[in-house]
């Protein structure tokens, strides 16, 4: 009997032991989550709010840092939302991005504040970069903001709508941007969750971005810039849009 009892003090001592570990690595990945959050998000803001020539090497800066700090904590393709699957069951997501954007140039149509470039190819030439800022920009909210939230916030509601405020906050001061923002990252991160398709959400951010920047005279939204840039802005009245939201 005392024999067992050993025994099972013994293992006893071994699960707490690797409880206590397990905890301890739980914590420093916890830790690891909060600085890489804390880090990229101040890099980012340093690039929106610094003038230039400072801010195209901030950008570098940025850009390799939140790579690096992505690889590290690589989960794959499927996690990140790069699949095919569920693509076509999330594609409704599109089909409402495109009726809100025929409602707005409607819209914009009839108070003519409509303004595109004068031909399909300057069209394209215009916002083709745009376009593939919007894909960087939801990588960004899903697979490297709400990834690391999901992980320290208790549940994933909680943790859209704090990556949704995050998202929102790097478009101050611009009061068109900003609510925008709120309004689709928190609504993009709980359709993330449900479908797990990146490439939807980045046809529909696409989509309602440029529409917001045909249908909103340049003045009004400071060409669709945000930060610094848009309390600089000279209100001129280019159509090509910003690098920055």
């Amino acid at each position: 009997m005392a024999g067992n009892s050993s025994n099972i003090d013994s293992m006893a001592g071994n699960a707490a032991s690797f409880a206590g570990r397990g905890n301890s690595v739980a914590a420093r990945g916890r830790r690891r989550d909060l600085v890489g959050l804390a880090v990229a998000y101040a890099l980012i803001l340093l690039v929106i709010w610094t003038p230039r020539p400072w801010q195209k090497l901030l950008w570098w800066v940025a850009a390799a840092a939140i790579v690096a700090l992505t690889a590290l904590s690589f989960e794959g393709w499927q996690a990140m939302g790069l699949r095919r699957a569920n693509f076509f069951r999330s594609l409704w997501i599109v089909g409402v991005a495109l009726l809100v954007s025929a409602v707005a140039v409607a819209l914009a149509l009839r108070l003519r504040t409509l303004h595109l470039p004068p031909s399909p190819l300057l069209f394209i030439e215009t916002y083709v970069g745009y376009i593939l800022w919007t894909f960087v920009q939801q990588i960004l909210l899903q697979c490297f903001f709400l990834a690391r939230l999901l992980r320290l916030l208790p549940n994933a509601k909680l943790a859209a709508a704090v990556a949704a405020m995050i998202f929102a906050a790097a478009h101050l001061p611009s009061p068109i941007l900003t609510p925008v923002t709120l309004l689709w990252g928190w609504a993009a991160c709980l359709l993330f969750l449900r479908y797990r398709n990146l490439y939807t959400l980045a046809l529909a951010h696409a989509i309602l971005g440029v529409t917001l920047a045909i249908t909103v005279p340049g003045a009004v939204h400071h060409n669709m810039r945000v930060g610094l840039g848009y309390l600089t802005y000279g209100h001129s009245h280019k159509t090509l849009p910003s690098a920055q939201p």
